[in-house]
C-alpha cells in the first residue's frame, strides 16, 4: 500500500500532459528518449527535466546503453494510481448507495 508522499509525488509527475504522454507512449514498451522527445516542440534538455521528473517520481527507470538512454515504464508503480482510484470509487458508491437506499423509501427513513 502506497503512502500519501508516495503517492503525491506520481500525482505531481502526472500532473504535467507532457509527462502523461510519456506515460502513454511507454506503455506498449520501452522507448529511447529520443523516440519519446520527437513528438515534442522542446529542446532535450527541456525534455531531459520531464524524464527526471518520471524517473524521481519511480514511475520510470532508465538505463544508458552507449549514447542511447531506454526509458521503461515501472508498472507497480503506476499501480498506485489504480488503488487511489479503487479507493476513490468504493468511497463514492457507498455515498451513492446510501442516497439510492434513502431516496427509494423517504417515509422508512424519517
Amino acid at each position: 500500500m502506497a503512502n500519501d508522499q508516495d503517492e503525491n509525488a506520481v500525482f505531481l509527475a502526472l500532473a504535467d500532459p507532457t509527462r502523461r504522454a510519456v506515460i502513454r507512449a511507454l506503455g506498449p514498451g520501452p522507448a529511447s528518449v529520443g523516440e519519446l522527445a520527437q513528438p515534442f516542440a522542446m529542446t532535450l534538455p527541456s525534455f531531459m527535466k520531464h524524464i527526471h521528473a518520471l524517473e524521481d517520481s519511480g514511475l520510470i527507470r532508465t538505463s544508458k546503453s552507449g549514447r542511447v538512454r531506454t526509458c521503461t515504464l515501472d508498472r507497480d508503480r503506476l499501480a498506485v494510481v489504480g488503488h487511489w482510484l479503487d479507493e476513490q470509487r468504493r468511497v463514492w458508491e457507498d455515498r451513492t448507495d446510501r442516497l439510492d437506499s434513502l431516496m427509494a423509501d423517504p417515509e422508512e427513513n424519517r
